[in-house]
Formats: C-alpha cells, structure tokens, sequence
C-alpha cells in the first residue's frame, strides 16, 4: 500500500533513514570544520584570497581531505536516502545517480592531489572534476525537486531557488580575481552543503513522521468484523 508520497515507507528501515540522514549533515559539517581549522593551521594562508584548493595542497593537505572525504560520504548517504525513500518520477532517479556520481567527484579531488601547486605531470584531470562537480550542483537540486515537493513544499520551493543561485554563481568564479576567489568558493561550498542538508533534513522529517503504530496499520490485514448472533443463525 502506498502513502501519498508514492512511496510505501513500511518497507523503510527508519533507524538506517535517520541515521544516514544526520551522517550527511554531519558530513557537511566535518567539510566546513576541516576548512576553518585549515584555514588557522596552514601558514601564510588567506581566507579571502587563497582557495580551498590551496589549502589541499602541501604539508597539511591531509586536513582538508578528510572534510572532501567527509563530504563525498554525505553526498553518497544522500545517494542510498534517495534510492531507499524513492519519491517517484525520472527526474528523482536521475538526480539519485547524480548524487552518487558528485559523492565520486568529490573523492576524486581529494584522491588525486592535484590541486593547488601547478600538477602538469601525468593525466591532469582537476578541471574535468571541477566542471562536472558544477554541473551537476546546478542540476541536481533542480532534479529532485518535484519529489521533495510531495513532502515539503517549502524544500521543494528552495531547492529550485539553491539550483537557480548556482547556475548564476558558479561561473563567476572563473572571471573573479585571484584576490577574493577564495571567499567567493567558500560561498560556492556553502551553498553545496545547503542543498546536501535540506535532503538530509527531509529524508529525516519523512522518517519521523510515520510512527511504527502507522506502519502496522499498513501492513497488518484488517481484522475481520464481527459476527452477530442473528448472523449466525
């Protein structure tokens, strides 16, 4: 039987929604940790004109990798939320493969070490992850939308409206100088993480909402009614 979400959340595990839920929140949070305590650590480094990118390049770049592996595992969580509570329609599924293929993206920019100091050796493939990373971030909140609409409305609504600021935002960072392009990418990441926890914050309301009372009235049969005495005779 189906709510009217169109999603039969009996089958859910609740605990495995909430959980991976609040790990993609708290993911997002470890990425912007990592960056702050980056940003104290690594000598000579200024926030507003030095890139995360150079913050993952050199002697500390292991703090900065653990928040993008932070982060990839919270983009990956929103992967296996949105497979599990499927919410209908080929924009909702594409937009799950989606998440999956940003959580990769992002592994890769830590993974590869190419960032910050100039790599030109071997297959340099930085700036391919970059360009995918931002079309996709335009993409996928626009993508789920719809879905998360049948929920919240209001998610769905900023949704659209994170998908609009990216598409708008992200190209200017191309154009920026290089003197405030690292403030301009610390907004870039935010906006990111805003659309990771508004899909975490929904996978975990929709959990919460249905009570395990509600998921025994979906799956018990229903009980058979009374037989009267006239009945019987």
């Amino acid at each position: 039987m189906h709510n009217a979400t169109g999603t039969s959340f009996h089958k859910h595990n609740r605990t495995l929604v909430v959980a991976l839920g609040w790990y993609a929140i708290i993911g997002c949070a470890l990425f912007g940790i990592s960056i702050l305590v980056a940003d104290f650590v690594v000598p000579d480094h200024n926030w507003i004109s030095d890139t995360i990118s150079d913050l993952g390049a050199g002697r500390y770049e292991f703090i900065v990798d653990v928040g993008l592996y932070s982060f990839s595992a919270a983009l990956i969580s929103v992967a296996l939320l949105s497979a599990h509570v499927h919410l209908g329609g080929t924009r909702w599924g594409l937009g799950t493969v989606g998440f999956a293929i940003l959580g990769l993206i992002v592994f890769l920019v830590g993974a590869r070490n190419e960032y910050g100091d100039s790599d030109s050796e071997g297959v340099v493939i930085h700036i391919y992850l970059v360009y995918g990373l931002g079309l996709l971030m335009a993409a996928l909140p626009w993508l789920m939308s719809n879905g998360a609409a049948s929920v919240s409305r209001m998610t769905g609504r900023l949704l659209r409206i994170l998908s609009l600021l990216w598409a708008i935002s992200a190209p200017v960072f191309f154009f920026l100088p290089t003197s405030i392009d690292g403030i301009y990418e610390r907004y870039l990441g935010l906006i990111a993480c805003s659309v990771v926890i508004l899909m975490a914050r929904l996978f975990v309301r929709h959990a919460r909402r249905t009570s395990p009372r509600d998921q025994a009235s979906r799956t018990s049969p229903p009980a058979p009614l009374p037989h009267s005495a006239e009945a019987t005779r």
